[in-house]
């Protein structure tokens, strides 16, 4: 609920926002400002900042940077496993997350170096893993 022109409080999705954004009051919480990013399907979605000068251009850098950091995210918790384990004690924690960052940061470094994605690294490691073990099994079904 925003206040757009000291009218009372009406839903954003009602107001008139133009392209370099809006300056409203946010209910129980101050003055922002507002920019409604439509895309090229018709989603709408809103940036709100409380930097009442930011500009589009500026908006926009930091709409490209926070995706990367979504995407640092998605990467460490889907090819890393970080948010998979389960300890109470606070030293097996660190120790997780931070080999986790560094098994992240290798494939990172890999990716980077020789164009292969996380996911088809990850699956090559699993494939060699899988082909040396059925090529000597410990264990077999009789």
């Amino acid at each position: 609920m925003v206040n757009p022109d000291n009218q009372g409080n009406v839903p954003l999705e009602t107001v008139d926002i133009p392209p370099e954004g809006l300056v409203v009051h946010l209910k129980a919480y101050g003055f922002v400002k507002v920019f409604r990013i439509v895309s090229k399907d018709g989603d709408t979605q809103h940036w709100v900042t409380d930097v009442q000068e930011m500009e589009e251009e500026k908006r926009e850098d930091l709409a490209k940077k926070s995706w990367k950091i979504e995407e640092y995210h998605r990467g460490i918790k889907q090819f890393c496993g970080v948010e998979k384990f389960q300890a109470r004690k606070k030293e097996s924690q660190r120790a997780h997350i931070m080999l986790s960052l560094r098994s992240f940061l290798r494939l990172e470094l890999h990716r980077v170096k020789s164009g292969i994605s996380w996911f088809e690294s990850k699956m090559k490691i699993r494939r060699v893993a899988v082909t040396e073990y059925l090529s000597n099994p410990l264990y077999t079904l009789n």
